[in-house]
């Protein structure tokens, strides 16, 4: 896909850093930008590099580099949404200033509490403990097979300290979690305090963010989402104008390619609501249409969400507190929503030919996505069965809500340890098991199928990776 993205650090940008980057799409003849499920700004094809003085301090990744990461945070929810008590903006805003230089692997930095934004979909994830100033940390870098934690709480202004001397450890050599927590400790003199309970997240459904919302006594928060995700440039100057009439200094971006903009004036209310309305925009979409994660520009996806969303609205489906994600066949477990829809690959043999996409549904175990735990409901079913499904996983979802008893990270994570997959080639019937690798392919044991390399083929048949799937699975 030949876009380019803009990394925007813990989704906070200011108005003036916004009108910068609108005047920079629209020089080069954009009409629209998009947002992406990172918290960062998605540039349309054809969007040309840009020389150091035009980009300023803006980090620009263009199709031909190597993609970048960023740091994903929930700073979007404080104030707004339910939250860690010591937790506000402004020590979200001083960790991340701590960043100076771009990390090379993915972070979050989260408060548990809040649903808004995902957990564990970064490579170094920092959670916040009940203890003032004291985080978890959950690290799965790119080559693990799975989640580990960090032995000890890391402290609030330790967290960059902490996250570039990871990093440079994981460049220079390939470790395990033990040897990342000797290394650093050898390294840094930190506050680190001792885990005394393990991490729990309590469950509540997704929040409705849309809309003209109370924020305290004197003050509104806002929060936008266009179901094609093009938000106009023309509408976005004149919106980052208003902030700055009204004094407002950041606007966040939420991982759902929407944004919320805090601290709107009491007595400025009715102008931003005049503002929206000659607009057309609409701030009340049905909750069947915000809580989607898409890929971004594939056409084929919004689509079948269009498909999906018409046809539950239809009849009558209520959604309200679920999560819905559609994506090509993946199962590296980095999913983040309650129910997935997942686009089977066409074997290569069958490209030319015409036939219909077929699809897999799973859900997320208490349809809770922080479990990281995604059950298949359906597997190879076609498009026209979907609503049926989706609409049979939302009423098991309301008939269990409130049901469910909490677990600790912890205990999930025995279980995530327990579990591998057996795969079987399609063609010929030969499995891969990851208890004994492929030594045939001098593939080692212990490498889940899900991190073989897309090259990888049947050792009898030579049918490629994509005409596997899953057999069973079995306890390590």
């Amino acid at each position: 896909m030949e876009l380019t993205r803009l990394i925007v650090k813990g989704g906070v940008i200011s108005p003036g850093e916004l009108r910068e980057v609108v005047n920079m799409a629209a020089d080069q003849g954009l009409d629209s930008i998009s947002f992406g499920s990172r918290q960062d700004i998605i540039f349309p094809k054809g969007f040309k590099a840009l020389d150091k003085e035009k980009m300023g301090k803006h980090y620009f990744i263009f199709p031909d580099q190597k993609s970048g990461n960023n740091i994903v945070s929930s700073y979007v929810s404080t104030d707004i949404f339910r939250n860690t008590n010591w937790l506000t903006g402004n020590k979200f805003l001083y960790i991340l200033e701590q960043f100076k230089e771009q990390p090379k692997l993915k972070i979050n930095i989260n408060d548990p509490k809040q649903q808004l934004v995902p957990l564990f979909t970064g490579h170094l994830n920092f959670i916040a403990s009940e203890h003032e100033d004291y985080w978890y940390l959950y690290i799965r870098l790119p080559k693990w097979q799975r989640m580990e934690v960090y032995p000890v709480l890391i402290y609030s202004w330790d967290i960059a300290t902490f996250y570039y001397e990871i990093e440079r450890i994981v460049c220079e050599e390939s470790c395990g979690i033990d040897m990342i927590f000797s290394l650093v400790s050898e390294a840094l003199d930190t506050n680190n305090r001792t885990i005394d309970k393990p991490l729990n997240i309590p469950f509540y459904p997704f929040p409705y963010y849309e809309g003209m919302n109370k924020l305290g006594i004197d003050q509104y928060w806002l929060g936008l989402y266009w179901r094609n995700n093009l938000y106009d440039l023309e509408f976005l100057k004149e919106m980052c104008d208003l902030c700055f009439d009204c004094k407002i200094g950041k606007i966040c971006i939420t991982t759902w390619k929407s944004f919320i903009i805090k601290g709107i004036p009491k007595d400025r209310k009715l102008e931003w609501e005049k503002f929206l309305g000659k607009k057309g925009i609409n701030v009340r979409h049905s909750l069947l249409e915000l809580n989607w994660h898409l890929p971004v520009a594939m056409e084929w996806a919004l689509n079948l969400k269009t498909f999906l969303v018409r046809t539950l609205d239809q009849f009558d489906i209520s959604t309200y507190g679920l999560t819905f994600g559609i994506s090509e066949y993946n199962r590296d477990g980095h999913y983040f929503t309650s129910i997935v829809v997942e686009k089977n690959e066409l074997p290569k043999d069958l490209e030319s030919i015409k036939i219909r996409d077929t699809y897999n549904v799973l859900f997320a175990k208490n349809f809770d996505p922080n479990t990281r735990e995604y059950i298949v409901h359906s597997q190879d079913i076609d498009k026209l069965e979907l609503p049926t499904i989706l609409i049979e996983l939302s009423r098991k979802y309301f008939e269990e809500l409130g049901n469910s008893i909490p677990e600790t990270i912890e205990n999930n994570q025995k279980k995530e340890k327990s579990k591998l997959d057996i795969y079987q080639c399609q063609e010929c019937l030969t499995t891969y098991n990851p208890e004994y690798g492929d030594e045939s392919q001098k593939i080692p044991k212990g490498i889940l199928f899900t991190n073989l390399a897309e090259t990888y083929c049947c050792s009898l048949c030579e049918a490629p990776k994509s005409n596997f799937r899953i057999l069973e699975s079995i306890t390590a």
